[in-house]
Formats: C-alpha cells, sequence, structure tokens
C-alpha cells in the first residue's frame, strides 16, 4: 500500500513537473552534426568532387531535421537547465553554419567557381572552429568551466578565417576578369560568415559556462 502511494506521488509530480529534456546532450549532438557537415565542406574544398557536393546536401537535411526537433523540445519544455533564449540562440547559430556551408558549395556549382587554396583554408579554419565547439558543447554537463578554453578557440578560428580572407581579396583583384573576382569574393564572404556564426556559438557558449559556472 505505502509503495502504490509512492508510485502515485512519482507519477503526479512527473505529470506536474516534467522532467526537462537533456538539452545539454542535445547541443552536443547538433553541434557533432555541424562537424560532420563541415568535414564535407572541406573535402569539397579540396577536391571538389561534385559526389561530396551531394553528399553535404543531404547532411544538411540531416542536420535540419535534428535542429527542428531540438525547437519542438525546446518549445514543449516545462523546465530547461539554463536560458532558454541561450538554448534558442546556440541551435539557430548551429544552423546557419551548415546553411552556409550549403550555400557556399550551391553557388559554388551554379556560379562554375572551383575550390582555391584561400577557400580551402578558410574551410579548414572552420573545422578547427566547430571542432573545438563541439569539444566545449560536450563538456556543459559535467566539466562547463573547461569549455571556455574551447569556445576561445573556436573565436580564434574564426579572427584566422578573416584573415584569410582580408589576404585573398588584395590577390583576388589583380588583374581585369572582373566576372571571376566578384564569383570568388562572393564565396569567400559566404565562408566567413559561415565562420562568423560559428564565433556566435562559440559566444553562447561562454555565456552558458558563466551562467552556470
Amino acid at each position: 500500500m505505502l509503495e502504490a502511494a509512492k508510485t502515485l506521488l512519482v507519477t503526479l509530480r512527473d505529470k506536474i513537473f516534467p522532467k526537462a529534456p537533456d538539452f545539454f546532450g542535445k547541443l552536443s549532438e547538433q553541434t557533432v552534426k555541424v562537424t560532420h557537415t563541415v568535414n564535407l565542406l572541406v573535402a569539397y574544398m579540396e577536391h571538389g568532387d561534385p559526389k561530396v557536393a551531394e553528399a553535404l546536401k543531404q547532411d544538411v537535411h540531416e542536420a535540419d531535421l535534428i535542429k527542428a526537433r531540438n525547437l519542438h523540445e525546446l518549445n514543449d519544455a516545462f523546465s530547461t537547465p539554463i536560458d532558454r533564449e541561450d538554448i534558442y540562440r546556440t541551435i539557430m547559430a548551429l544552423d546557419d553554419i551548415v546553411l552556409y556551408c550549403k550555400t557556399t558549395v550551391h553557388e559554388m556549382d551554379m556560379l562554375g567557381v572551383t575550390p582555391d587554396d584561400f577557400m580551402r583554408d578558410i574551410s579548414h579554419s572552420i573545422k578547427d572552429g566547430v571542432d573545438a565547439l563541439a569539444s566545449g558543447y560536450a563538456k556543459l554537463g559535467t566539466s562547463p568551466a573547461d569549455a571556455a578554453l574551447d569556445a576561445n578557440e573556436a573565436r580564434h578560428a574564426d579572427r584566422h578565417a578573416e584573415k584569410l580572407y582580408r589576404a585573398a581579396l588584395p590577390i583576388l583583384f589583380e588583374g581585369d576578369d572582373y566576372i571571376n573576382m566578384f564569383k570568388r569574393r562572393e564565396i569567400y564572404r559566404h565562408l566567413t560568415n559561415a565562420a562568423h556564426h560559428m564565433a556566435l556559438c562559440a559566444n553562447r557558449l561562454h555565456d552558458i559556462v558563466v551562467k552556470i559556472s
């Protein structure tokens, strides 16, 4: 009888105050998916293989499903372990990285632009940054203070990507092939936008660390 009463109380408690989803785990899963997309971006910049471009498009679709699920669970959650706005902004900034990877490859195909050394190097900077983000978000549930170092690494990767972009421009605008210049500049901007959103994710990570440490 006593055991039955305890079970009933637990059931009522769970209905009134449902357990919060593991948002640390969900953000970590989404970040890992972003690293997979960026790895495909790097592979495309290394070889320009159309098959890699197709694989990246499929990967973006899978990443979008994870984003949609995370947003749905955030909207339905009775409570969250950290500020809802921090979770929401992280979900969207991570998705923006994926979208810029997709846009970059799509427009390269549409404009007939082949990868060059600057595109390859910027994509490697993005990879370094998202690898750091994946490491940092994975630590939120266990050692959040350590995640701040990963956030700093991701921001450093963004700054390196911006330096590469600035180094590329004066070289790009030599000569008189203006159509090629503006096509390539567009691709460089997409890549640096991906890097900037990576830095936004790093800022969100650092904000979360400050609030829960």
